[in-house]
């Protein structure tokens, strides 16, 4: 069994829409000789969660409304907030990634200089940025509804983390 990961729940803020499935952050998942961005992308990939992405993270509070989205640290630390302007500040370092449900906000607060990330999506899903506007919502909320979940966990695989957690929420 690997190690479970940390779960995080997030309740709509009036803004930040959240989801009754928990965030999943997974500490020190990948050793230090294999943290760099294409291990990552390709760890990531061998799941089926790509159309990845290496870059930052925004600084203003945002969600995707149409998919889930996983990051993966491969140098440096940044400290994100999840869950909107009211939602937990937590910082992810190196080795660590985050599973973030469809819904979920999340922001920038400060990183390392050197901070690398890698992100991507199941099935390779295109991702809208919606930042918490009234006139997003309620197409927001009724595209959030739709949304399935990954086949895969980005970690682990097929059986263990988000797909035995999420399901039992959904």
């Amino acid at each position: 069994m690997e190690m479970e990961p940390i779960q995080l729940r997030f309740k709509d803020d009036g803004k930040i829409p959240n989801s009754p499935l928990p965030l999943l952050i997974y500490k020190n998942v990948f050793s230090e000789e294999k943290a760099d961005a294409d291990f990552i992308t390709q760890h990531f990939a061998d799941r089926n969660w790509t159309n990845s992405w290496n870059n930052g993270v925004y600084d203003y509070h945002h969600y995707h409304s149409n998919t889930h989205e996983v990051m993966g640290i491969y140098s440096g630390y940044a400290t994100l907030q999840f869950g909107g302007e009211d939602g937990e500040k937590i910082t992810l370092e190196e080795g660590d990634a985050v599973a973030i449900p469809a819904g979920v906000g999340h922001k920038k607060i400060e990183a390392s200089y050197d901070f690398g990330v890698i992100g991507a999506y199941p099935d390779g899903m295109e991702y809208d940025i919606l930042k918490g506007e009234e006139s997003e919502r309620p197409k927001a909320d009724e595209n959030i509804s739709k949304v399935p979940l990954p086949e895969m966990d980005p970690i682990y695989g097929k059986m263990e983390g988000l797909i035995s957690l999420w399901r039992e929420k959904k």
